[in-house]
């Protein structure tokens, strides 16, 4: 193998394990999700096997990502710094919210989002939105009126509110200056 082959080949087989492991999953879990042998996985897992792409998609579908994010999450396992100018922002056209995503794109288990809602705008979200992750929000700066469900959560500075299992949720600012928040992703 080339030595980029050589580096790829570790990289998936570390991602394969990192996506195992931070599910808690055994070998023996992912064989039984995955329809592929405990032994192959192992041996994927130590860089002794390459695994075609039909294991690859078995194994990606048993971890619920496509296939085509199980390997952009193996190619960019190296990238743990992204500067403050490099953060991808995306503002809605409609409403100024801001969305900054301040993690990495390594693909670990846990995203970093920092929002922007102006003042009086509202942001509802299905609870579909929610399902594969868990999710806390750490109050900044403003108000933030953040229904759950049937419950109103009245957010204001330093408060730190974990989600509750999946339910339609929306975000307000219910302050006369601009919400500002940090939302942490954890992939269940």
């Amino acid at each position: 193998m080339e030595p980029r082959e050589v580096d790829t080949a570790q990289a998936i087989a570390d991602r394969i394990r990192i996506e195992r492991e931070s599910r808690g999953w055994s070998l023996s879990d992912l064989a039984e999700r995955s329809n592929v042998s405990k032994a192959m996985i192992s041996k994927i897992e130590r860089c002794e096997a390459s695994p075609t792409a039909t294991v690859l998609g078995r194994l990606s579908g048993a971890f619920g990502l496509p296939l085509s994010t199980l390997l952009a999450l193996a190619e960019r396992a190296d990238e743990r710094l992204l500067k403050l100018d490099h953060q991808p922002v995306w503002t809605d056209p409609e409403t100024g919210y801001t969305r900054r995503a301040v993690s990495p794109p390594n693909g670990g288990m846990l995203d970093l989002i920092e929002v922007m809602l102006p003042p009086g705008v509202r942001i509802p979200y299905p609870a579909s939105a929610f399902a594969f992750q868990r999710q806390q929000i750490w109050m900044l700066e403003g108000l933030l009126h953040f229904h759950e469900g049937d419950t109103l959560h009245i957010l204001e500075p330093g408060d730190c509110l974990e989600l509750g299992p999946p339910a339609p949720c929306a975000f307000k600012n219910a302050g006369k200056v601009p919400a500002r928040y940090l939302v942490v992703l954890a992939k269940r």
